[in-house]
Parts: structure tokens; C-alpha cells; sequence
């Protein structure tokens, strides 16, 4: 038991671990799209297909998700005043961009007015990269704060039970890692989310908008993946 197989089911029945399986068939698509528009028109507008369906796909699985956001904050929103406001500014952005999200799928299916969805990703967008600011904020607070403890650490495990300290050490690195793997993918999203707030050549190029939603997806397989 627990082998890959074991951890890829586990992973999968996983609201977020079949989101970042979908994100990764929804960017892959849009390079492939990219790479074979000029050559072969007929071929990219089946990738197009696929990207549309499976982002329209990833908006329904995240339905009501903006009370993941509202959860957080009313379970735990962080350990010192400064991370519990960045904890209420990141939590916010992200409940925005959740909610007005459904409106957006909403209208794209063409249940709602499809003149809405203009409106609906800008708002959804603009929510998104509001909260990735903060968590990226509270997230290099946080992993400053890590380093700091483990050199305190590995000052004190000198006179200590050096046991008990390479296991704290060991969790130290493994949380940083993490961090480091959410600030990598929210750093992905903000550049995506630019693109539907402020148009402009590079976050709107394909391979801006590919290779971001890939390291997005990638980081959130890492961290979702089953240990």
C-alpha cells in the first residue's frame, strides 16, 4: 500500500489534486496551440477546444470554494497581528475572486448573459491578484522567520539532544520547501491574473501565459501530493 498508484488515487480525489491535473491539460494545450497555430491552424483550434473545456471544467469544480477563504480566517488567521491582517487582506482577494468567478462561468456557459464575463474576469482577476500579494507577503515573513528559528536551532542543538533537533530541522526545511513552492505559484497566478486586469504583450503571450499556469500547477502538485 502507499505506492504511486496509491498516492496518485489519494491525490485525485482531492478537489485541488484534480484542479492542478486539469490546469496542467489546460496550459499544455496552449503551448501546443501556440506551437502549431501557423503550421497547422486545424490542429491548434482542437487544442483551443481542449484549453476552453478544461478551464471552463476547473470553474465548476471550484464551486463554492470562496468559503475556503472564510473558513481560514474564522478557524485561524494567523499567529501575530501582522499575520492576521495579511491573513484577512489575502483571505479577502481570494473569497472575491472565488465568488465572482462562479458569475464568470456562469456567463461563459451561457446561462448568464455572456456580456457579463468582461465585467466577471476583471473583477475575479483583480480579487485574485489583490490576495496573492498578501499571501506572498506573509509567505517570506514566514519562511524569514523559519530561517531564523533553525539557526537558532542548530545553535542550541549543539548542547542539546541532537536527535530531537534533526527532526525539527527536518520539518523546518519541509515547510520552507512548501513555502517556497506557494509563493512560486502565486507568483504564477498574479502574472495570469494580470493579463485579464491590464492587458499588455508579455503576460498576454502564450508562452508567458503557459509557462506560468504550468509552474502554477506543478508547485500545487508538490504540495498537494500525498507524503
Amino acid at each position: 500500500m502507499n505506492d504511486t498508484v496509491d498516492k496518485l488515487v489519494i491525490f485525485l480525489a482531492k478537489r485541488d489534486g484534480i484542479d492542478k491535473l486539469v490546469k496542467t491539460f489546460q496550459y499544455v494545450s496552449k503551448l501546443a496551440r501556440w506551437q502549431v497555430e501557423a503550421s497547422h491552424p486545424d490542429v491548434a483550434q482542437r487544442f483551443k477546444q481542449w484549453e476552453v473545456a478544461s478551464g471552463l471544467g476547473r470553474k465548476a469544480f471550484r464551486t463554492g470554494r470562496f468559503l475556503t477563504g472564510f473558513n481560514a480566517l474564522r478557524r485561524g488567521p494567523g499567529s501575530s497581528p501582522a499575520l492576521k491582517i495579511l491573513a484577512v487582506l489575502a483571505n479577502a482577494g481570494e473569497m472575491v475572486y472565488f465568488f465572482f468567478d462562479h458569475f464568470l462561468w456562469l456567463s461563459r456557459i451561457g446561462t448568464l448573459d455572456a456580456k457579463l464575463a468582461g465585467r466577471m474576469s476583471f473583477i475575479s482577476a483583480f480579487g485574485e491578484s489583490f490576495g496573492y500579494v498578501f499571501f506572498i507577503i506573509a509567505d517570506l515573513i514566514m519562511i524569514k522567520e523559519g530561517v531564523e528559528a533553525e539557526r537558532r536551532l542548530l545553535i542550541s542543538s549543539k548542547e542539546g539532544d541532537s536527535e530531537d533537533a534533526e527532526e525539527s530541522l527536518r520539518k523546518m526545511r519541509a515547510d520552507r520547501v512548501m513555502r517556497l513552492m506557494a509563493v512560486a505559484a502565486n507568483v504564477a497566478d498574479f502574472i495570469i491574473a494580470l493579463a485579464d486586469i491590464e492587458p499588455n504583450p508579455f503576460c498576454n503571450h502564450a508562452v508567458t501565459l503557459g509557462v506560468s499556469g504550468l509552474v502554477s500547477a506543478w508547485a500545487g502538485w508538490y504540495r498537494n501530493w500525498p507524503s
